[in-house]
């Protein structure tokens, strides 16, 4: 059984990954997560930038892939 988990994108992101990881995980377009935090700060008199903020610092970045092994040149 596949366990997903929750991280800050390292490729789509604006600001800290936050919606982008958060897109990846729900299955939503981040584009969307992005204006519904657009809106809880304008409507939710700043409360969106306390939400992001504790996302961005609960939510660990995505590990880097290993970097897959070059061949060595040889001379």
């Amino acid at each position: 059984m596949d366990v997903k988990k929750l991280y800050r994108s390292s490729t789509d992101k604006m600001v800290a990954g936050v919606c982008g990881g958060l897109g990846k995980y729900l299955g939503l377009d981040p584009t969307l997560l992005r204006l519904m935090f657009a809106l809880l700060v304008v409507f939710g008199v700043g409360s969106g930038v306390l939400v992001y903020l504790i996302l961005m610092i609960v939510i660990p970045l995505e590990p880097e892939p290993p970097a897959a092994q070059l061949p060595q040149d040889e001379a």
